[in-house]
């Protein structure tokens, strides 16, 4: 089996199987985050406890790109320190803006590696990209009302 199907096989699998595809009741902070160009979707909740993501819950609807890559961030990122997991997200956002030039470091992209070749099409990266923004505006503005708090 080629590199290229069987990352089509995961973001399939990602995209009929979501991985935390189902919101939490209870949560630090809910974000609404809309892809103006195709009309994707993504209500994100994230549970901040310490320097820890606890949680990550989400439901929306979009393409499959948009749908697997939010499933396979939730997966990765629950259960890692913050600054890990935005070393994650920079880590996924170079691949995502590299032009097809990178072909992303499993070690560290785990699953999200399967997105590579998104990097290619312009119009697709916002797709791959949106539940991983929703996450990081959700955890910046729990981070900012926690201190905010004292």
């Amino acid at each position: 089996m080629q590199l290229d199907s069987l990352y089509q096989e995961v973001i399939l699998d990602h995209y009929k199987n979501p991985m935390n595809k189902k919101l939490s009741p209870t949560y630090s902070k809910e974000v609404h985050h809309v892809n103006p160009s195709c009309g994707d979707e993504i209500t994100l909740n994230v549970t901040v406890e310490g320097d820890l993501i606890t949680n990550i819950s989400w439901d929306g609807v979009g393409c499959s790109i948009s749908q697997a890559s939010t499933s396979i961030m939730s997966d990765l990122l629950i259960g890692k320190k913050i600054d890990e997991d935005f070393a994650i997200l920079e880590n996924f956002t170079e691949l995502m803006q590299s032009k097809g030039t990178k072909s992303g470091d499993e070690e560290i992209l785990e699953d999200a590696v399967a997105l590579a070749g998104v990097s290619q099409f312009p119009a697709r990266i916002k797709c791959a990209l949106l539940g991983w923004m929703a996450f990081k505006d959700a955890t910046s503005q729990a981070l900012s009302e926690t201190e905010a708090k004292g």
